[in-house]
């Protein structure tokens, strides 16, 4: 870069591939939230014998879906953070790009003469 910096591009990769990992294991965490909590209302005991099933079933109804919502918000997360810093990788990148072609292009080179 102009200003001295260097950005290590390899730990950027890095972060994204740990990103991208997160990311499949929100959608495996997603997909058992919703499929694979289901409670039927009668494990919860009959309604009229045991008066708190349909409490305690609504009840699970709703906790289902907090989580449901809060590993969809979650998942947006962390998909919008990893192509945030792809974004950025592919800047840098193009920057390390120009300035490599400038400093070995026609920009007052050696043209390997002592003059």
């Amino acid at each position: 870069m102009s200003d001295g910096l260097r950005v290590d591009l390899s730990a950027l990769d890095e972060v994204i591939r740990k990103l991208w990992t997160l990311l499949d294991d929100m959608d495996k965490a997603g997909e058992t939230s919703r499929y694979r909590t289901d409670i039927p209302m009668t494990a919860f005991g009959k309604p009229g014998v045991f008066l708190e099933a349909s409490d305690l079933f609504n009840a699970h109804k709703e906790t289902k879906s907090d989580l449901e919502s809060a590993i969809k918000g979650l998942h947006g997360l962390i998909d919008q953070f990893g192509k945030s810093t792809s974004k950025v990788k592919d800047k840098y990148t193009e920057q390390e790009y120009a300035n490599k072609r400038q400093m070995g292009g026609n920009s007052g080179g050696s043209n390997g003469k002592w003059d």
